[in-house]
């Protein structure tokens, strides 16, 4: 099923207050101070008191609970909440919800946010004790253990199909680390990567190699979301949340999608179909795209799904330096998931924030519309931004 992007919502609310906290691979603070921290920084960025805040939005997967997040930074009463399943999926999807309780009068002021402390704890696979829920017992005890054994075979078998190559794997990875390598709040900030690094590198899960994986990261990062009328009057210039989707295929298998007619064919599709049927614009008026990129592969399908080129031409797209800053579709201006952090793609909204408000690290000139997307291969969101 499809939700949340019906024509009641285009341009409807603004993205008017983004947040963060440093990244880094060990922070010191608990996921809730980080999470106090970028929602208050959110709210200062917009200009918005916590008291006036009536709405929170996050992940099933967010440890910090509403009640601590209420408390500890003074929100008033609550009127909506929501959390949205399924890891980096969730990530636009956040937004979405906010957007619709704004638009249709449940809330005012609405506050999107993700906290992770990835980098130095625990991996989620590592607990046996969840390892074999019923879709878990066709994958893992065949060796698909972690999320890159899933997406290698996916990679694995689109290289085949199509006839794509390492190079255009690299090519991602490249994208997204020369961003990073402007962006001094990447982890990656000084860390250039040459095509050696990426083809001498170890395997991870073949035939994806160490520079084919996101960071993991300690880090938070938060939004504020308020009616279009209201967002004239904050602090920073608003960006509009143009239209918005979720996506939960019919015969969905998370990762490797083994009971669709075609498992390269991802929640992506479906999320895009919904996404441009609500929006005034199609793919070829996107100035900067922000995809969700845990995995090089993902771009590619991404890039597919969303309308960016045809199928099978993922690999091909991303060549002559496409997904440069001066490209034919500018990519994850901040480094992304694989550069800057990993915070289970939410840094990618606050990018696309920076980039139509013209304060991005790597600017593209006169950015008036950019795609963000969450994470494909498992139930999806997508938001399509403009200035």
């Amino acid at each position: 099923m499809a939700v949340a992007g019906s024509a009641g919502l285009k341009d409807a609310t603004a993205i008017v207050g983004i947040g963060q906290t440093p990244f880094a691979k060990r922070l010191p603070e608990d996921e809730r101070t980080l999470a106090c921290r970028a929602v208050l920084a959110a709210l200062d960025d917009a200009g918005i008191a916590p008291g006036e805040v009536d709405a929170l939005a996050s992940y099933t997967m967010e440890e910090t609970d509403e009640v601590e997040l209420a408390k500890a930074c003074g929100f008033g009463d609550l009127t909506f909440f929501s959390k949205v399943g399924f890891g980096g999926g969730g990530s636009c999807a956040t937004v979405a919800h906010l957007a619709g309780a704004i638009a249709s009068g449940q809330a005012s002021v609405g506050v999107a946010w993700r906290s992770r402390k990835r980098g130095s704890g625990p991996r989620p696979w590592t607990n046996t004790a969840v390892q074999l829920p019923t879709p878990a017992q066709w994958t893992r005890p065949f060796g698909l253990l972690r999320p890159v054994d899933e997406i290698a075979m996916l990679a694995r078998r689109y290289l085949h199909a199509y006839g794509a190559t390492r190079d255009h794997l690299f090519n991602v990875a490249l994208a997204c680390r020369n961003r990073a390598n402007q962006n001094p709040a990447a982890i990656m900030y000084d860390r250039p990567l040459t095509r050696e690094m990426y083809m001498t590198s170890r395997w991870i899960s073949e035939p994806l190699c160490l520079f084919d994986n996101c960071l993991e990261t300690d880090g938070a990062l938060a939004c504020v979301v308020v009616s279009a009328e209201r967002a004239r009057d904050c602090r920073r210039r608003p960006v509009y949340v143009h239209s918005a989707a979720q996506s939960l295929p019919a015969q969905h298998h998370g990762m490797v999608n083994y009971w669709n007619d075609d498992p390269l064919t991802g929640p992506a599709w479906s999320a895009a179909r919904h996404l441009w049927k609500h929006a005034d614009l199609t793919p070829e008026d996107v100035d900067v795209a922000q995809i969700y990129d845990a995995f090089t592969p993902l771009v590619l399908l991404s890039l597919e799904g969303y309308g960016f080129c045809g199928r099978g031409e993922g690999g091909a797209f991303t060549e002559g330096g496409a997904l440069e800053t001066g490209g034919l579709l500018p990519l994850n201006t901040g480094g992304g998931g694989l550069s800057e952090a990993y915070v289970h793609g939410f840094n990618l909204i606050t990018e696309g924030v920076k980039q139509l408000r013209g304060t991005s690290t790597a600017q593209v000139p006169g950015a008036s519309t950019c795609l963000v997307t969450a994470g494909e291969g498992v139930p999806t969101s997508a938001l399509l931004l403009r200035s």
